[in-house]
């Protein structure tokens, strides 16, 4: 695993071993940014399930303002740091240890870009969406992997899932403010 491009370009990236973490492919990271590529110049990203952190590192590498990453395992957030320390692009970097939904409610600044991932088939993504679509500016977009098999509502909050793209198994679905649709 290592940083696609931007400011850390080539710079290898630790993980986690075991089951119970699922690394975001390269190919589906790759799809994922190419999406996002006029989204990340100057603006904050959130990954809410950072595991590695390999996301949100990967947004501050090609230009993100900041990149907040949270996650609630210990051994996820130590890694995180690792990967931090070893892109150089700490400045940039907020790493928060917290549940998702304490990180939502007690957050009180804003994200223009979020990514959510969370553990498959525990119902968190269904959770997550109303929540996070609270701490999102009117322009931001929310964009959520997931298997295939889930099913994601077509509203959360005033966001509104406008696309799907499908890599394999896995989802890549989009969410934007419902203002920014109807234009």
């Amino acid at each position: 695993m290592r940083i696609i491009t931007g400011q850390a370009r080539g710079k290898r990236l630790i993980t986690l071993e075991g089951r119970d973490v699922r690394p975001t492919g390269e190919r589906v990271k790759e799809s994922l940014f190419n999406i996002l590529q006029f989204s990340l110049e100057g603006r904050r990203f959130l990954d809410l399930f950072a595991g590695s952190g390999q996301v949100g590192l990967e947004a501050v590498s090609r230009g993100a303002r900041q990149a907040v990453l949270v996650d609630s395992a210990k051994a996820s957030i130590d890694v995180i740091r690792q990967n931090v320390k070893n892109t150089g692009l700490g400045e940039r970097v907020q790493v928060v240890q917290s549940e998702f939904e304490s990180y939502l409610l007690r957050n009180d600044g804003t994200f223009d870009v979020c990514f959510l991932d969370p553990p498959y088939e525990q119902g968190l993504l269904q959770r997550a969406l109303p929540l996070v679509s609270g701490v999102m500016n009117p322009g931001g977009t929310i964009i959520c992997e997931h298997p295939v098999t889930d099913e994601l509502p077509e509203t959360a909050g005033d966001f509104v899932r406008t696309r799907s793209y499908k890599y394999g198994k896995i989802l890549l679905t989009l969410y934007r403010h419902k203002e920014v649709v109807e234009q």
